[in-house]
């Protein structure tokens, strides 16, 4: 069966840290580009980063590049969002999506994780 799972969501403050991690069950992460993906209550789903295969090149939206750093475990199955530096406009679900390159999302869709930043 094939299956993605987010998890590390959490509530944190401002200027704190989490990872998300994307973990795959039933096929190989390494053999698609895997994206993050958020929505945030009222606003329509928007690209994070996405980590292409072959040669792993990473993308990041404008709005995270410096703070958010996508990275692969292959040995894990596993996809990581290393957020740092959050703000309350990160506030969103998060989730993870399989695809055959970056900038697609008709793939492999996790249920999301919850990640709250306020005081």
């Amino acid at each position: 069966q094939v299956q993605l799972v987010e998890s590390g969501g959490g509530l944190v403050q401002p200027g704190g840290s989490l990872r998300l991690s994307c973990a795959a069950s039933g096929f190989t992460l390494d053999d698609y580009a895997i994206g993050w993906f958020r929505q945030a209550p009222g606003k329509e789903r928007e690209g994070v980063a996405c980590i292409s295969t072959g040669d792993g090149s990473t993308h990041y939206a404008d709005s995270v590049k410096g703070r958010f750093t996508i990275s692969r475990d292959s040995a894990k199955n596993t996809v990581y969002l290393q957020m740092n530096s959050l703000k309350p406009e990160d506030t969103a679900v998060y989730y993870c999506e399989a695809d055959i390159m970056c900038g697609l999302d008709g793939g492999y869709w996790g249920q999301g994780t919850q990640v709250t930043v306020s005081s």
